[in-house]
């Protein structure tokens, strides 16, 4: 991956669609999981990829490109979500825009049980989530979905490896907490 970066740095445009290449799926995984919409995840991670392309010169260590690329999704997801809370405010965004039309069960596909347990999964996700502060999701995120370690989440958010301990296990106490709460319930109904 150094090499290609020092390629791509150099102004091989080969070797910056190769690095594309390696890390689009991760990339678009992340959004994803942020966004919860998959046209938005693909705009984002497009955004990603040539503001990485426009900026590659202001990369100091080529061995950091993989954290560099995860800084600037996470920026762009804080883009995306304060332009759409201007949108709220004028009125030129409603919640059904939310709704991403390739994630709705089709009752006709063989698959319609299993989307169905993907959307339950992601409700119960999203119940979560909204009890974590804004650092314990993005490192509970950072950790259990993009699968970066404490090193890494501690050089994405520019935080100390103990500050994100700290968040990361705020995040676990908080989740254990509400799977218990919703063990409960299932068993109750």
């Amino acid at each position: 991956v150094t090499a290609l970066v020092n390629q791509a740095k150099a102004g091989s445009k080969s070797a910056f669609e190769q690095l594309v290449d390696l890390f689009h799926e991760d990339m678009l995984r992340m959004v994803y999981y942020r966004t919860r919409a998959l046209m938005d995840a693909e705009d984002i991670t497009q955004e990603i990829f040539l503001n990485a392309f426009k900026s590659l010169s202001k990369l100091k260590k080529v061995e950091h490109f993989r954290i560099w690329l995860l800084r600037i999704g996470l920026n762009r997801i804080s883009d995306f979500y304060r332009k759409k809370r201007v949108r709220a405010i004028f009125g030129a965004y409603s919640d059904d825009d939310n709704i991403d039309q390739s994630d709705i069960i089709n009752n006709n596909q063989p698959e319609a049980m299993n989307n169905l347990v993907k959307q339950e999964f992601w409700k119960h996700i999203g119940v979560l989530m909204e009890k974590l502060s804004s650092m314990e999701r993005e490192v509970f995120l950072l950790r259990f979905m993009d699968h970066l370690n404490i090193r890494e989440i501690s050089q994405v958010l520019r935080r100390s490896e103990s500050a994100v301990k700290t968040h990361l296990y705020r995040a676990l106490k908080k989740f254990r907490k509400e799977h218990l709460i919703i063990r409960e319930e299932t068993i109750l109904k």
